[in-house]
């Protein structure tokens, strides 16, 4: 079981939700589950709206989710994935800190998800 917590200045308090192990839900399903405000549009990986910063938690090396192509196209364009990221994790699998949370399935790790609140803006321009 991984506990996930949201973080974000349009809610008015951080929120720590459980995530089952073995469900393969994303994030993005799971914060609708819980009624976490993230941005959505296509839910497909396509449009970048819900742009999300991952930080693993505790002392776990980080799991590496594996990147979706869609996912990979869509933050490469909006500037979120580096080259050195995108290699990385396709070869180190060390997962990149942005994600989108319509692409990103939830592993048996404690991870703390943190987005901005509006469509794609990181949570950086909004600290």
């Amino acid at each position: 079981m991984a506990n996930v917590t949201f973080s974000s200045p349009a809610m008015p308090r951080d929120a720590t939700v459980y995530a089952v192990a073995g469900d393969t839900s994303t994030i993005l399903a799971l914060a609708k589950r819980h009624e976490i405000p993230i941005p959505l549009q296509c839910q497909d990986g396509a449009c970048g709206a819900c742009l999300v910063k991952i930080t693993t938690l505790g002392d776990k090396k980080p799991m590496a989710i594996t990147l979706t192509d869609k996912e990979k196209l869509t933050l490469s364009v909006n500037g979120k994935l580096t080259k050195d990221q995108l290699y990385e994790a396709e070869t180190n699998d060390v997962p990149p800190p942005y994600r989108l949370a319509c692409q990103y399935i939830v592993r048996d790790e404690d991870i703390l998800v943190e987005f901005s609140g509006e469509p794609g803006v990181e949570i950086e321009l909004r600290r």
